[in-house]
């Protein structure tokens, strides 16, 4: 059925006036939504490739911790060692019985015998 535009009432055009702007906007939103959402989506993509560029540096340096660890541990169980060594060679007793070499002398560590020691930074007059 066609319409005659005088016949139609002012009231009928701006209804179809306002039909067609709502199909024109809507139409613009679905194109508007469509490149938000790829711009959103190549955003997203963006940011979980840095994470996981991120990810993946934090792993490397993880790994070269635990080896710098696992170096230092090593190294501080070999210093223990010999350090064990030497302490077990110094309390082993020699032939005449003795943990002390002779030709060392022995330490006073009797908090009484320095009573008796005058002090060399006192002068008595």
């Amino acid at each position: 059925m066609i319409r005659d535009p005088a016949s139609e009432s002012a009231i009928d055009q701006a209804a179809r006036r306002l039909e067609r702007a709502i199909a024109l906007l809507e139409q613009r939103l679905g194109e508007a939504r469509g490149r938000a959402g790829l711009e959103a989506g190549g955003l997203f993509d963006q940011d979980r490739a840095k994470l996981a560029a991120e990810l993946d540096e934090a792993r490397a340096r993880e790994k070269a911790l635990e080896a710098a660890g696992a170096e230092a541990s090593a190294a501080l169980g070999l210093a223990i060692a010999e350090i064990r060594e030497v302490l077990e060679a110094d309390e082993a007793p020699d032939a005449e019985g003795s943990a002390f070499d002779e030709d060392e002398p022995e330490l006073d560590l009797d908090p009484a015998s320095d009573a008796e020691t005058p002090d060399p930074m006192t002068r008595e007059d």
